[in-house]
């Protein structure tokens, strides 16, 4: 079986599941945000290696990009399952606020014993990163991962 080689933009955390991409990693889920594509878990699964590893180095940043990544992964959708792809109806985007952290990211680091994220750690943390501990506090996501991700980011 091929895997995928470890990429900066992969976490330390996703590492069990990252060399065969089986689950979506957060680089993945973040740009699927950005576009505003809502790509579900069986989907995902149906996707050849190939076609995970392109959603996940894909650019998706400027505008331009972030259209043409919608495009691609909706093509994809339609390619396998001969359906549109599901859209966001809204993207909760609260790992860009920077005047405090996300209520839900400081209940889940006292439910896991990690301590308080201190305003100064978040602000500095890259946007990626922010946005890994918010998606690891909603519902769907295993929760080992969270210390785990916080303990990989603050040390």
């Amino acid at each position: 079986m091929k895997t995928v080689q470890i990429h900066p933009e992969f976490f330390r955390f996703e590492s069990d599941f990252v060399s065969t991409l089986k689950c979506i990693p957060m680089i993945v889920r973040y740009k699927l945000d950005s576009c505003g594509v809502k790509l579900k878990l069986h989907e995902w699964v149906k996707f050849t290696l190939a076609d995970k590893e392109t959603l996940a180095f894909l650019p998706c940043y400027s505008e331009q990009e972030i259209e043409q990544y919608g495009v691609f992964v909706s093509g994809l959708v339609q390619q396998y399952f001969g359906i549109s792809a599901s859209l966001l109806t809204h993207v909760d985007d609260s790992w860009n606020e920077l005047h405090q952290v996300p209520a839900e990211v400081q209940q889940k680091a006292f439910e896991y014993h990690c301590g308080e994220i201190l305003l100064k750690h978040w602000i500095a943390m890259p946007t990626l990163q922010r946005f890994a501990l918010v998606k690891l506090c909603r519902s769907g996501h295993e929760g080992k991962n969270f210390p785990v991700a916080v303990k990989e980011f603050l040390g």
